[in-house]
């Protein structure tokens, strides 16, 4: 199956890649081309950008949570769909934890067999980026599974004379085509904050900020090359995957059948957003209909649902307007102490607890949960967990003793320990954080709140759990 496809990577960390993905995304959309993002790892806040960009749902594919076939079928079912795919890798291209690179940025291009395209943070280099683009075209072949880095984006030029002195070094030492040479706009870039890149919904003229990105990366790339380099991209076959893209398309594993619908509340507004798309797609699967509400502006919860979801997001850079709506407050809290069946990951854990405390500031939360949420200038909880399930859960995606992977990233500390002596917990931490450095997922009544992000897929089939669980309730 032919599925045109790019990996854009860089060599570091911050080297403005996301911003050159979101242009790219943006100029090919502009072109007329149905483009679809993919972001490599856990991550929220990415994909928001890129849904904007692109104007289609963004994808992550993570070797943590996800077997390879399963990362291969969720490309295929989606990249079919699609004139052009963009994949954006998280740090360098050849960063991760395992030594070999068997869960590297490099190994998910060679997984899709997709062309590299690196993006290179080109201040304060001149003819020394031609030792380091020679450094990774060795590596990459020196890999089990060799890459193909097809071109280069140099990317921060400071003028035409730095822009010609890197081209010649790179014409002269390397067979690396030059793709663009993107000069330094501090207007092009998109502000970072303590988890990240600043979310779209606290930014203002989004639409403007995105045209303006593309269009100067289009003045600056040449993307006719682009283009014909993804068509190069070999042919993916379904072959011995074809099973498991029918799966996530809804077979006989993931459908309802005629079992109850039902309806369950998610959070969705500036202070709320972080949310896995597939994961959301599984629940109309599994026969559930998600009704969107804003706890920031909406007076009280949708009537009539059975289950309340509330993901991660930025609840400190809106507590107080949290704080400011008790109408909502309360309206949660009487629905869990009721025994709505309710899920709730990070900033969900923190809106249930007593309250929030960032540097001088503090504002009243539902209360839910006994604790206290205090912010820290460093990260609390941060990267991929292991999680086992203690059977005192009222539902769980494994079997009491079983083991799950997952991912936790917060600078907020769960200050209630003292307070839950005979606290229960859905999740021993083997390692990770969670809400004590050995516990995570606090149980009040049908709730479960935690720092963990879990993710919908063949280890963690947690959103199959949370609605079957509903459903009995109902």
């Amino acid at each position: 199956m032919q599925l045109p496809r790019l990996f854009i990577a860089a060599a570091h960390k911050s080297s403005g890649k996301t911003t050159v993905s979101l242009g790219l995304a943006a100029a090919l959309r502009a072109r007329g081309r149905r483009v679809q993002s993919f972001k490599k790892g856990p991550d929220y806040i990415d994909p928001l950008w890129h849904r904007l960009a692109s104007g289609r749902p963004c994808y992550n594919l993570d070797f943590n949570t996800q077997e390879h076939d399963e990362i291969l079928a969720l490309f295929i079912r989606k990249a079919q769909q699609a004139d052009i795919s963009l994949i954006e890798a998280n740090k360098g291209l050849f960063d991760g934890i395992d030594l070999k690179g068997a869960d590297s940025n490099a190994a998910l291009a060679a997984l899709l067999e997709a062309p590299v395209v690196l993006v290179i943070d080109t201040v304060g280099m001149t003819r020394g980026i031609a030792p380091l683009l020679i450094g990774y075209e060795t590596f990459a072949r020196r890999m089990s599974e060799p890459v193909r880095i097809a071109g280069v984006i140099l990317n921060r030029v400071g003028g035409p004379r730095h822009e010609d002195k890197l081209r010649a070094a790179v014409e002269h030492y390397t067979d690396m085509p030059v793709l663009g040479a993107v000069p330094r706009d501090p207007s092009m870039v998109v502000q970072e904050r303590h988890l990240g890149l600043t979310t779209p919904g606290d930014m203002a003229r989004l639409e403007e900020h995105l045209a303006a990105i593309g269009e100067r990366i289009a003045g600056h790339v040449a993307l006719s090359q682009i283009e014909d380099i993804a068509t190069e991209a070999a042919p993916l076959a379904l072959g011995a995957h074809a099973e498991t893209v029918s799966d996530l398309e809804g077979g006989a594993a993931s459908s309802p059948g005629s079992a109850e619908r039902v309806r369950i509340a998610i959070a969705q507004d500036e202070a709320f957003c972080f949310y896995y798309q597939d994961d959301l797609e599984a629940f109309a699967q599994e026969g559930a209909e998600l009704v969107p509400f804003s706890p920031v502006h909406d007076k009280r919860l949708p009537e009539e649902i059975d289950g309340l979801f509330l993901g991660g997001g930025f609840p400190e850079t809106h507590m107080h307007a949290l704080a400011a709506n008790r109408s909502m407050r309360e309206s949660i809290r009487c629905a869990i102490d009721a025994g709505l069946p309710a899920y709730a990951e990070c900033g969900g854990l923190m809106y249930l607890a007593r309250e929030i405390v960032w540097k001088e500031a503090r504002a009243e939360m539902c209360g839910v949960l006994p604790g206290r949420v205090v912010m820290h200038e460093r990260p609390q909880g941060r990267g991929l967990i292991r999680l086992r399930a203690t059977g005192d859960a009222p539902w769980s995606p494994i079997s009491p003793g079983e083991t799950l992977r997952a991912h936790e990233f917060h600078h907020a500390a769960y200050e209630g320990a003292r307070d839950t002596a005979g606290a229960r917990h859905a999740w021993a931490v083997l390692r990770g954080h969670g809400t004590d450095g050995r516990h995570d997922g606090l149980i009040v009544n049908n709730l479960i709140a935690g720092f963990a992000h879990l993710r919908h897929t063949r280890q963690s089939p947690w959103v199959s759990a949370f609605v079957r669980f509903i459903r009995s309730r109902i």
